[in-house]
């Protein structure tokens, strides 16, 4: 293309529409699903379906491990997964600013095709607006995604019930850590990057162990702690975690420590927690570290009847104290 910024234009349904879209966006996002440039995709799926949407609105764009694309097709992927879904067919949806650097769409589509090739998922639909300078932040992306849910699997927290064992595919934080630090100017170690990551090769592999896990979820925005409230409220039950058995790196610990934050409510992006019936929790234990995105897999804590809808942690000296749903967005624009 011979422009290098997005100009209104771009969006205007014209001639540098088209070229957008046949030099920029269509060379990575091709495949014969999308290649129809229909309004829509006609897709075939195999039984019940999972559906969702999503929007990305992550500040930095770019960041140590990825940028706005990974997420959104990572994000995507994994909402599908945590409902028990095996993840099909995606769409996108751009909000691009007058300025945006073309360069940096090119980086942010290659990723995302990246992202979906590595999830074996299909972008087969999609649509991109731009508005005038300073009427966005560069850009915006939404996403809408559907799959096949798996037969045998009902993914539910009003299944939960006491007894059952919390599971978490490894250590928290790091993504909101990597993109605090990169808003604050803090160095942090090459071994410190976002942990965004589709999902659903793991999930698939726990849910073909033990088709009755009760609830996947991932602890995006809000945390740990926020998930295992809205789960403790929705099953009616208590939950019990225990301080040591929490993965966090030392380097995660020391930018809460400096910016005054609880890893329990940093954002996560490649992680999922699994409540899992308890003669089933070694088993599916295993399964999760022999996969990539669960090496690091733990047990966390379990289910109880005590204390119904509360979630309480036990420290490193034997108390408990109550880990609150968080009250608001600690770090906005996170993803």
């Amino acid at each position: 293309m011979a422009d290098e910024y997005i100009t209104l234009a771009h969006g205007a349904g014209g001639k540098m529409s088209q070229e957008l879209m046949q030099e920029v966006i269509l060379p990575e996002f091709s495949n014969p699903l999308l290649d129809e440039l229909h309004d829509g995709a006609q897709v075939k799926m195999s039984g019940n379906v999972a559906f969702t949407t999503d929007s990305y609105v992550v500040r930095p764009l770019f960041f140590a491990g990825g940028n706005i694309g990974k997420l959104a097709i990572c994000g995507t992927v994994n909402d599908l997964s945590m409902t028990g879904a095996v993840p099909r067919y995606i769409s996108v949806g751009m909000i691009l600013e007058e300025g945006f650097p073309i360069a940096d769409l090119r980086k942010i589509a290659h990723t995302m095709h990246e992202m979906a090739a590595k999830a074996g998922v299909a972008i087969v639909t999609g649509d991109t607006k731009v508005v005038e300078r300073g009427k966005a932040d560069g850009i915006f992306i939404n996403t809408a995604g559907i799959g096949d849910i798996i037969p045998g699997t009902h993914i539910s927290p009003r299944r939960v019930q006491p007894g059952m064992k919390i599971l978490l595919s490894g250590f928290i934080g790091d993504h909101a850590a990597t993109i605090l630090a990169g808003r604050h100017g803090l160095e942090l170690p090459d071994t410190i990057k976002t942990d965004c990551a589709p999902l659903n090769s793991l999930t698939k592999a726990m849910l073909d162990a033990a088709p009755d896990i009760a609830v996947l979820r991932d602890p995006t925005r809000g945390g740990v702690a926020a998930v295992l409230n809205e789960i403790a409220e929705a099953s009616h039950c208590g939950v019990l975690i225990e301080e040591d058995a929490l993965p966090v790196r030392p380097e995660v610990r020391g930018v809460c420590d400096i910016l005054g934050f609880d890893p329990l409510y940093l954002a996560n992006e490649g992680k999922c927690i699994a409540f899992v019936p308890a003669e089933k929790a070694d088993e599916v234990l295993s399964v999760m570290r022999d996969n990539p995105y669960g090496k690091d897999a733990c047990l966390i804590g379990e289910v109880t009847s005590e204390a119904p809808g509360q979630v309480g942690l036990r420290t490193g000296i034997g108390g408990i104290r109550i880990v609150d749903m968080p009250l608001g967005n600690l770090v906005p624009r996170i993803c």
